[in-house]
C-alpha cells in the first residue's frame, strides 16, 4: 500500500507567516513607541530634574569659611583675633582600623598623649562622618612630610583653618568669653534656629562672654565655591565664587589698661571688681579672680587642663562678677539710709544712743556692733560713717522687710541688670511673701534686723552693687549696664553707636540724696572707716565699706579672724564713686574671705582710682611696660 502524500497548503503557510510578522511588527513597534515615550519622558518631561541631578554629580559646594570678627577695647586694643594655621584632620568613618592608622600616623608627625586623648574625646561627642582635628599647629615642615605620605592616609587631610587668639590670656576671659567646636547639640541649636546653613564648613561657635553673646555679629556670612569635579571627585577647575563676609568688630566699653591695674591689684586673691561710667552705663573694668586663659579652649581643651580649672578650689570657671552671690553687708546701708529718709522714719537730726547692741522688745537677744560697746550716739550721718550696726538693726525693724524690698529693689537689688552677656544671676532681696513662696514659712523680726546691715536673706552680685552704687552716683538716675559700645560692619567699614540706654530715674527728694552722699565722701575722710586708703588722694571720692559674713558666730562669741580658717573668714567689701562731685566712675569690690573692706577691698578701690583719674599706676608697677602714656581713654 503506497503511503498517502500531504500535499502542503501554501496560502494557509503564508497567511500564518504574515500574521506572525504582522504581530511581530506590532509587537517591536510597541516596544519602539514606549522607549520613545520614556526617552520623551526623560528627556523632555524631567530633563530639567536629571540635568540638575547631573550637574550635581559635575558640580559640587565647597563652603568658605569666613573670618571672624576682632573684638576690641575701647581704645583699640585687640582682645580677640585670628591667625590662620594648618591642621591634621581625620573623617573616621573613612578609615577601617583607626587605632592601626594612628600608630602608623604617629611615626610620621609628633602625635602626644594630650593629643589623642583630646581627639578621643571628640570621637565620643561627634559623628564618625565628621572631620575631626588629631594635631593643630603643624609647622610648614610638618605639613611637607605629610604631603609625601598622604597616599598611605586615606581619610586624613591637611586643612587650612582660621583659630582665635586672645593676647591678653586670663585677664578678661570671663567678659571676651573663648570659641570651640561646634558640638552635635550646638548643631540641632543652629538647625531649629534656620541657622545651620550659615554654619556649613564652620568648625568653631562663640561660648560665654562677648564671643557667645554676639555671635551673630561676630560670625560672618558663609560663602561658597561652585567646583567642578571629576568622576574621582577630584576638583578641575572653579566655575562660580560666592565670597564669605567676615563678622563685624566689636569695639568694647571695656579699658583693658584698667582691667590691668584692677586684677594686679587683687594679687593672689579671690575676689570681683566692675567699675562703671554712671553717666552712660559703660563698663569700664569686668574683673573676676581667678581667670583662666580663654586660648586653652581653642580647638578644645585638654583633660589635664580642664580637670586643673573645673576642678580647683578656687573656682576659676566662675563668673564671680556676674554670677557670684554674696550678702552686701555694710555696703548696703546707704540704701536703707536713704530708705529712712525718703519713707520719714528718719530725720537727719535723728540720733540713737549705741550701747553696742540691739535687742528686739520682749526679746533677750543681743543682736551685736562690730566696735565692742558701740559708737556712742549715733545720727543718720554718723551712722554711715562709722558704718554702725545697731542704728541699722533699729531702722530694720521699725522699716520692716516688705517697705525694705519695696523701696530698695528700685536700686536693682534683687533682680538682673540685663547686662549685654549671658549668665547673670538674679541675686536675692526678700520679702514676706518670697519666705513663704520659697520655705513654705512665715517671716520673723529677727530676719528683718539682718537684712538691715545686708546679713541674712539678702545676696547680690558685684555687678548688681556696682550698678546701684553708680544710681547714687549719678542722683538717682539709672541706665543699662553694657559691655559693647560699637559694632563695625566689614563690609562698609561703617561703626554704628550703641546709644545709652536710660532706664528711669528714682522719685527722690534732692537733699535725701546729698546727704547719703556727703556720708559717702566722709566714709574716705578722717575718722571714717576707709580713711586710710583716702589719705592724700588729689580727687574727693566716696564709698562705703563692708564685710560680709560667712559662718554665724554663737551669742557669747566674738569674730577672731586669726582663728578661723580662711575660707570661713569674712568677705571684704567696698563700693565707691569718683570724683564726688561729678563722678564718672562707680564700682563695686569683693574680695572673698578678706576680712574687713576697709583694709583689704579699700586699697584696691584707691589703685584702680588713681590709674582711671590720675593715669598713676601703683608704685611695684612703675616699672613695668604698662606706661602712663597708654592711658589714652576717652571718659
Amino acid at each position: 500500500m503506497k503511503p498517502t502524500v500531504e500535499l502542503r497548503n501554501h496560502p494557509l503557510e503564508l497567511y500564518k507567516f504574515r500574521r506572525r510578522l504582522a504581530f511581530s511588527a506590532g509587537f517591536i513597534l510597541l516596544l519602539f513607541l514606549a522607549l520613545l515615550s520614556r526617552f520623551f519622558y526623560l528627556q523632555v518631561t524631567q530633563g530639567e530634574h536629571y540635568h540638575t541631578l547631573a550637574e550635581a554629580n559635575r558640580i559640587s559646594i565647597a563652603p568658605l569659611v569666613p573670618n571672624r570678627g576682632l573684638i576690641l577695647d575701647r581704645n583699640g586694643k585687640i582682645l580677640a583675633q585670628n591667625y590662620s594655621t594648618y591642621t591634621l584632620e581625620i573623617t573616621p568613618n573613612k578609615i577601617q582600623d583607626l587605632e592601626s592608622t594612628l600608630e602608623e600616623l604617629a611615626t610620621i608627625i609628633e602625635i602626644t598623649p594630650s593629643d589623642l586623648e583630646q581627639f578621643r574625646k571628640l570621637l565620643r561627642e561627634n559623628k564618625r562622618f565628621k572631620s575631626l582635628p588629631i594635631r593643630n599647629r603643624l609647622t610648614d615642615k610638618e605639613v611637607a612630610r605629610f604631603a609625601a605620605h598622604r597616599y598611605r592616609f586615606p581619610g586624613i587631610e591637611i586643612q587650612a583653618r582660621i583659630l582665635r587668639y586672645y593676647p591678653y590670656g586670663e585677664l578678661a576671659s570671663h567678659v571676651v568669653g573663648y570659641i570651640s567646636r561646634i558640638s552635635d547639640k550646638d548643631l540641632e541649636y543652629l538647625e531649629q534656629s534656620g541657622e545651620l546653613d550659615n554654619y556649613r564648613g564652620s568648625h568653631f561657635i562663640g561660648r560665654i562672654g562677648i564671643e557667645q553673646s554676639y555671635e551673630k555679629e561676630l560670625h560672618g556670612i558663609t560663602g561658597f565655591d561652585e567646583v567642578e569635579t571629576d568622576a574621582a571627585g577630584r576638583s578641575i577647575r572653579v566655575l562660580s565664587r560666592t565670597p564669605p563676609v567676615s563678622g563685624n568688630n566689636l569695639l568694647l566699653t571695656l579699658d583693658i589698661n584698667l582691667q590691668q591695674v584692677a586684677d594686679d591689684a587683687f594679687g593672689n586673691r579671690r575676689g570681683a571688681l566692675v567699675a562703671i561710667d554712671p553717666n552712660n552705663g559703660e563698663v569700664l573694668a569686668f574683673v573676676s579672680k581667678p581667670g583662666f586663659d580663654a586660648n586653652l579652649f581653642v580647638g578644645g581643651i585638654d583633660h589635664k587642663n580642664w580637670n586643673l580649672l573645673n576642678n580647683s578650689i578656687d573656682r576659676p570657671l566662675n563668673n564671680r562678677a556676674l554670677r557670684g552671690v554674696y550678702p552686701p553687708g555694710s555696703t548696703f546701708k546707704p540704701f536703707m539710709a536713704l530708705a529712712a529718709l525718703e519713707l520719714g522714719l528718719r530725720s537727719p537730726g535723728y540720733a540713737i544712743s549705741d550701747i553696742g547692741y540691739f535687742t528686739l522688745p520682749g526679746s533677750e537677744r543681743r543682736y551685736r556692733d562690730w566696735k565692742v560697746g558701740g559708737h556712742g550716739r549715733v545720727d543718720l550721718h554718723k551712722s554711715l560713717v562709722v558704718s554702725c550696726d545697731t542704728y541699722y538693726y533699729s531702722l530694720a525693724h521699725d522699716m520692716g522687710i516688705d517697705r525694705i524690698h519695696s523701696y530698695i529693689k528700685q536700686f536693682g537689688l534683687g533682680k538682673k541688670t540685663g547686662i549685654d552677656i549671658f549668665g547673670e544671676i538674679e541675686g536675692l532681696l526678700p520679702s514676706q511673701e518670697w519666705k513663704m513662696h520659697r520655705h513654705n514659712q512665715r517671716w520673723y523680726a529677727g530676719d528683718t534686723i539682718s537684712v538691715g546691715i545686708g546679713q541674712g536673706y539678702v545676696l547680690t552680685t558685684p555687678l548688681q552693687l556696682a550698678f546701684a552704687t553708680a544710681i547714687i552716683a549719678n542722683h538717682g538716675t539709672a541706665y543699662q549696664p553694657h559691655l559693647v559700645k560699637q559694632i563695625t560692619n566689614s563690609q562698609t567699614d561703617t561703626a554704628r553707636e550703641l546709644s545709652k540706654q536710660k532706664l528711669y530715674t528714682i522719685n527722690h527728694q534732692p537733699q535725701n540724696m546729698e546727704l547719703v552722699r556727703k556720708a559717702m565722701v566722709d566714709v574716705t575722710r578722717p575718722g571714717g572707716t576707709a580713711s586710710n586708703s583716702a589719705a592724700g588722694a588729689e580727687y574727693t571720692f566716696a564709698g562705703k565699706t563692708g564685710t560680709s559674713q560667712v559662718i554665724g558666730i554663737k551669742q557669747n562669741e566674738r569674730y577672731k579672724e586669726e582663728l578661723v580658717a580662711e575660707r570661713h573668714r569674712d568677705h571684704a567689701m567696698f563700693v565707691a564713686y569718683a570724683p564726688a562731685e561729678n563722678p564718672t566712675i562707680a564700682l563695686a569690690i569683693l574680695v572673698e574671705n578678706g576680712g574687713s573692706g576697709g583694709s583689704t577691698a579699700a586699697p584696691i578701690a584707691r589703685q584702680v582710682l588713681d590709674y582711671f583719674l590720675l593715669g598713676k599706676l601703683p608704685v611695684s608697677k612703675e616699672a613695668e611696660n604698662v606706661a602712663v602714656s597708654e592711658h589714652t581713654h576717652d571718659h
